[in-house]
């Protein structure tokens, strides 16, 4: 499917770890740990002026790569998602859905 930006509800844990989401209507549960890591913003195109004072996550925004099935139907094929969490507004977006080899191989 590749690079998109759709909005999804995450659900997580107390650590604010991921542990399922919702994705057009359907709920999906993780099927391996979630990994981690922080991207740069285009931040000089993005924001006019930061206020005052404010700071933490204008820059920096936090990435989840997420393994996942549909939660009903437990043989279901995994997908990898890459979700971006906004840290100010709490908002979950979609941003990219990985293609596996065996994907790649059916439609060769």
């Amino acid at each position: 499917m590749g690079v998109l930006t759709q909005s999804v509800a995450v659900e997580c844990g107390a650590d604010g770890t991921p542990q399922g989401l919702r994705w057009n209507g359907r709920d999906y549960v993780l099927a391996e740990r979630p990994m981690r890591w922080f991207e740069r913003r285009r931040w000089w195109a993005e924001e006019v002026r930061a206020e005052k004072g404010r700071g933490a996550g204008l820059v920096d925004h936090e990435m989840w790569r997420l393994q996942v099935r549909l939660a009903r139907a437990g043989a279901a094929p995994l997908q990898t998602l890459d979700v971006a969490h906004h840290l100010d507004s709490g908002r979950w977006r979609l941003v990219r859905v990985h293609e596996h080899a065996q994907d790649l191989r059916r439609s060769a």
